[in-house]
């Protein structure tokens, strides 16, 4: 199986358009052309799966570069997304606590009435 990104989309195509693109090269398994959900607006690119990766290749290899409804499509084979590094945080969730904190940030931290009298008379 071969995962394919196609870029560049005129923005009016619909996935099964995409679909029928790439069925002249081999079963396509999925087509989807990527919408954004607040505008309900094609984001000008989409996925498409295919069993067969020499079907894929040859796809990518004959659609890169050529025109489709006046745009120069980009194909390629799809890249995983690289995962995002997880912030670090302590077993009890709070974060930073073992950095050390001078006395002028603790009270300008502290809250309430003492708090208050602290940053006053300091």
């Amino acid at each position: 199986m071969i995962n394919i990104y196609v870029g560049n989309l005129p923005y009016s195509v619909e996935s099964n358009e995409l679909r029928d693109t790439f069925e002249e090269f081999g079963d396509v398994d999925s087509a989807e052309v990527i919408f954004d959900r607040r505008t309900e607006r094609s984001r000008g690119y989409g996925f498409v799966e295919m069993a067969n990766e020499e079907a894929g290749l040859r796809a990518i290899e004959t659609l890169n570069g050529s025109d489709y409804q006046g745009r120069e499509l980009r194909v390629d084979e799809s890249q995983p997304r690289e995962e995002k590094p997880q912030r670090r945080q302590q077993d009890d969730g709070s974060r930073n606590r073992d950095r050390p904190r001078s006395d002028a940030t603790a009270t300008e931290n502290a809250g309430g009435l003492m708090g208050f009298v602290k940053k006053i008379f300091s």
